[in-house]
């Protein structure tokens, strides 16, 4: 996640309250999604950006996981993201949000 979006997350948190934030992210490969959820959960592992060292706890979930796909309409979901679920690793990158979610105490809830 680059630093102008830990930016941006960090003061949407901030406005809006952690409990009244999701993050949504789209990377292609499962590990660059999982850096981006522990970024936004448990803070920057890089200690290079705004969210170094700031643990927002915010819930965080692939637009790709059945969490957020069964929340939107399913015509809209295959016509923006339905091409990429097909080259996509899904399982992989599925299993890397839930063990992120669980390494840093943010279950589907």
């Amino acid at each position: 996640m680059d630093l102008e979006n830990q930016n941006r997350v960090k003061g949407f948190a901030e406005q809006f309250g952690a409990e009244n934030v999701v993050v949504l992210v789209g990377a292609a490969e499962a590990e660059s999604a999982g850096l981006a959820a522990e970024t936004v959960t448990a803070g920057d592992p890089t200690f290079a950006g705004p969210l170094a060292g700031v643990q927002l706890g915010l819930r965080v979930f692939h637009a790709v996981e059945p969490e957020f796909k069964d929340a939107v309409d399913p015509a809209v979901y295959d016509e923006q993201i339905g091409m990429m679920e097909m080259v996509l690793d899904v399982d992989s990158i599925i299993a890397e949000m839930k063990s992120i979610r669980e390494q840093f105490g943010k279950y589907n809830d």
